[in-house]
């Protein structure tokens, strides 16, 4: 019996290839434009999960102006001694009742120190908070400067882990020229997404690094559906050029790609508005990893084993 499935775009003949010129063009410039912006600001803005320090986020009970916020912090007595933070960066965490303060490791800083400071914050405004300082204490994370140093080299390793293990797998079960396309496609979706970071002015943490590796497990998802179509239409659709070939195989996929982008894109969309702050930046990579990667699968994987095979024609 033949199965029937829904078809959001039916019978397309997209010429993807002859538009590869302009989207290595569009894909360059934005991350050419990502790459400006990590060496005017130094690289990737860390969070404190890499570069070590401490992150206090408290709430009020009332909204609160950061100015103010800022101004208590110019005279924190931690010892005995007064020191001066309002430099720190200190910011609404999710409403303008939720303030953020993140210091970086200090010297000679007391085992108690985040507590010294929502002791301060909770004492410098005593009418707009709440009763118990309990609830008054969202979140207070501490990294030491060694797990900072040690979880980067973690996290970068991880990523060119996947990419490495990624190539040899797509090596064995397709070709060569495949796994080049395909590790294109993914450094390409991980590039545009941290340039993007990196304009918006967003931390990376932890949590954004497993986006980056979930971006790079949707985006090759993705991209063996496309290629495995190619392979199976080399064998049958020998008449025509491999260029050709190629944008069938691409439009042969097409409504799976896009329904399958869509349903994914709306869950992380929902996640993005009402996820909370804790999970707002993870859910923003998400939605960008999956754009790009749906993107990075036609018009930066096909177009480079395309170019690949004339190359062994050649």
């Amino acid at each position: 019996t033949e199965i029937k499935y829904m078809r959001l775009i039916k019978e397309t003949d997209i010429k993807f290839m002859s538009q590869s010129r302009f989207a290595f063009f569009l894909s360059g410039a934005v991350i050419l434009a990502g790459l400006i912006s990590l060496f005017l600001q130094g690289g990737p803005r860390l969070s404190i999960d890499f570069k070590g320090g401490t992150l206090v986020a408290v709430q009020f009970i009332e909204d609160m102006d950061v100015n103010d916020v800022r101004q208590s912090m110019g005279a924190v007595s931690i010892e005995g001694r007064a020191h001066d933070y309002s430099r720190a960066e200190i910011k609404h965490f999710g409403s303008a009742r939720d303030i953020s303060v993140r210091l970086p490791i200090l010297e000679d800083q007391p085992e108690n120190f985040p507590q010294l400071i929502v002791n301060h914050l909770y004492d410098s405004f005593p009418t707009v908070v709440p009763a118990d300082q309990n609830d008054f204490i969202l979140s207070i994370d501490k990294v030491g400067p060694k797990i900072g140093a040690e979880l980067s080299g973690k996290a970068v390793m991880a990523i060119v882990s996947a990419l490495l293990l990624i190539l040899i797998y797509i090596s064995i079960r397709f070709e060569f020229k495949f796994a080049v396309g395909a590790i294109a496609a993914l450094s390409h979706d991980v590039l545009i997404t941290i340039g993007i970071f990196s304009i918006m002015d967003y931390e990376i943490s932890l949590p954004i690094i497993a986006a980056f590796l979930t971006i790079v497990g949707y985006s090759l998802n993705d991209t063996i559906v496309i290629l495995d179509r190619v392979r199976e239409n080399v064998k049958s659709m020998k008449r025509i050029s491999y260029s050709d070939m190629v944008d069938h195989s691409i439009n042969d996929s097409l409504s799976r790609t896009i329904i399958t982008s869509i349903t994914t894109f709306l869950v992380v969309l929902i996640l993005y508005l009402f996820g909370g702050e804790v999970i707002h930046y993870f859910a923003f990579a998400m939605m960008i990893g999956v754009v790009v990667g749906t993107y990075s699968s036609m018009y930066v994987a096909c177009p480079i084993v395309v170019q690949l095979h004339k190359g062994i024609k050649s």
